[in-house]
């Protein structure tokens, strides 16, 4: 097994009032040579807006977009014609595809706070997509919820890219084995809150860990946390 630990207190910040960004991987203005990805996961920040702000109109394009909504409302209005309220537990995905426009503002009463993840498509300049799921909090303790697969259903949402990403809510004393094909695939864990090993390797709050050549990971809770696993590939 080989694995790289990415602490809270290590990560890249921007920080410019109403937007309080962390970055695990290079982003913006924040640049480490040794995370300039992980695998095809280009992008993990763990962002903060403050109530009344957002993001105005932006474009992207070739790009698997993922937002999942730690606390708060935000609207999502795009050039697709969408316009949804995503709330927390609520998880979005924008296949950018050959070009897409979007804009997101805080339009709670509280800070938000989302995960935005982006990961590299398998197949460039596709028609664009959009897609919400709600993935309630009581009704996922204790296991493993997968929230973003490859494959299209009608319990998570799909994107263009042979990724999986699944959510984690569990008690203190629990354990989950996650299996791995390590053949050219890789897994990215994050820590929301609480305190685990991940195959031995001790993480808390905010901390990650990304690891590769192994047929499993095993994540045991000595508190009770709340995680995310991202399974991806490492090449194309």
């Amino acid at each position: 097994m080989n694995h790289r630990i990415i602490r809270a207190a290590e990560r890249g910040l921007k920080d410019i009032g109403w937007l309080q960004s962390n970055f695990s991987l290079s982003f913006s203005s924040y640049y480490n040579p040794d995370r300039a990805g992980f695998g095809l996961l280009r992008v993990f920040n763990d962002d903060f807006v403050k109530p009344g702000n957002g993001f105005g109109l932006h474009a992207h394009a070739n790009m698997e977009i993922i937002s999942v909504m730690l606390a708060g409302r935000m609207n999502h209005i795009d050039s697709m014609g969408y316009r949804e309220e995503v709330s927390t537990d609520s998880v979005q995905i924008m296949s950018a595809g050959s070009g897409l426009r979007h804009e997101e503002h805080n339009i709670g009463d509280d800070e938000v706070n989302f995960l935005q993840i982006w990961i590299e498509p398998k197949l460039q300049n596709v028609t664009p997509r959009y897609q919400k799921r709600s993935f309630p909090a009581e009704k996922r303790r204790n296991q493993l919820t997968t929230i973003v697969s490859n494959e299209e259903g009608t319990a998570h949402v799909w994107i263009n890219q042979n990724a999986k990403l699944s959510l984690g809510y569990y008690d203190a004393g629990q354990t989950v084995d996650y299996p791995l094909k390590p053949l050219n695939k890789c897994v990215f864990v994050f820590l929301m809150e609480g305190e685990i090993t991940v195959n031995g390797q001790l993480l808390q709050k905010r901390d990650s860990i990304g690891l590769w050549d192994t047929e499993l990971v095993s994540i045991a809770s000595s508190q009770e946390s709340k995680f995310i696993v991202i399974e991806a590939p490492i090449n194309h």
